[in-house]
C-alpha cells in the first residue's frame, strides 16, 4: 500500500526567524484585509534551506478572488519584501482564494498542497479541511499536469531573453518544474513521495535510467547560481517531449 505522504514538521531554521515574522507582519499589515492565511513550502518548509542560495516560497489563500489592483499591492510586498532580505535569492507568491482551494474539484491540486507541502504560517489553517492523501497520479496530475504549456512558455521567453541575469533565473525556474512534472510517470501503487529535487530525479532515473545525462543537466540547472547554459531551449523542448510521449504511452 502507498505510504501517506507527510507534511513538512520540525523546527524551522533559526536563520530565517527574521524574515519569517516580517513576511506575516508586512502582509498583515499592509494586505491583512484580503488574506486568510500565509502558507511556507518548500526547502524552508523542510528546513533544509541554504541560507543566501534558496528561495522563500509562499502560498498565500485570499478571502476572495483578488481585483487587479490588489495583485499589485501584493506584487509591491513581494519587491519590498525581496529587497530587503539577503536571507534568500527571491521570493514566490503562489496566490489563490478560500472558495477555490476547499472547491471539490480542486482537492487533489489545492487541497493536496496545502495538507501536505505547506505550513500554515498566519490566518486559518485550512489543511485540517482535508483527510490525509496518499500518493497517487492523480495528485501529481493535478500539481503538474500544465507543465507541456508552462515549459514551453519558458522556452518561448528564453528565445526572446538577452539579460544573463533574467536568462539564468528562466533556466532555473524551468529546470525546477520539469524535474518535478517528471512524477507524472509514477504508477498508481508506487511507495512514497518525492520531495526534493534529488528525490525526483532518482525516482525518475530508477524506472528510465538512460535519461541520466538529460536529468543531471537540468538538476544542474536548477541549483541557485548556475550559470546560463548555451542550448538550453531547445534541450527543454526535447525532454519535454520525451515527457508527453511517456505520459501518452
Amino acid at each position: 500500500m502507498p505510504t501517506i505522504a507527510p507534511a513538512p514538521c520540525g523546527p524551522l531554521q533559526h536563520h530565517f526567524d527574521a524574515l519569517l515574522q516580517d513576511v506575516c507582519a508586512s502582509l498583515a499589515a499592509h494586505a491583512g484585509n484580503l488574506l486568510d492565511g500565509i502558507y511556507l513550502y518548500g526547502s524552508i518548509a523542510r528546513g533544509d534551506a541554504t541560507p543566501g542560495v534558496s528561495d522563500l516560497d509562499l502560498t498565500l489563500v485570499l478571502r476572495q478572488p483578488p481585483t487587479p489592483p490588489q495583485l499589485e499591492t501584493l506584487e509591491a510586498l513581494r519587491l519590498a519584501l525581496q529587497a530587503r532580505h539577503r536571507e534568500v535569492l527571491k521570493i514566490d507568491f503562489d496566490i489563490g482564494h478560500r472558495a477555490q482551494v476547499l472547491a471539490p474539484e480542486h482537492l487533489y491540486s489545492w487541497g493536496y498542497w496545502l495538507k501536505h507541502q505547506c505550513r500554515c504560517l498566519w490566518g486559518e489553517d485550512l489543511a485540517p479541511h482535508f483527510a490525509p492523501f496518499a500518493p497517487s497520479r492523480a495528485i501529481a496530475q493535478a500539481v503538474n499536469g500544465d507543465f507541456a504549456r508552462v515549459l514551453e512558455d519558458y522556452a518561448r521567453r528564453l528565445d526572446d531573453e538577452r539579460d544573463p541575469a533574467a536568462i539564468a533565473r528562466l533556466q532555473r525556474e524551468a529546470s525546477r518544474k520539469l524535474i518535478r512534472s517528471c512524477n507524472l510517470l509514477r504508477q498508481d501503487g508506487d511507495p512514497g513521495w518525492p520531495a526534493s529535487l534529488d528525490e525526483h530525479a532518482a525516482l525518475l532515473l530508477h524506472r528510465y535510467p538512460a535519461m541520466q545525462a538529460q536529468a543531471a543537466y537540468f538538476l544542474a540547472q536548477a541549483r541557485p547560481g548556475a550559470a546560463p547554459a548555451s542550448g538550453f531551449a531547445p534541450a527543454l523542448r526535447r525532454f519535454t517531449q520525451w515527457l508527453v510521449q511517456q505520459q501518452a504511452g
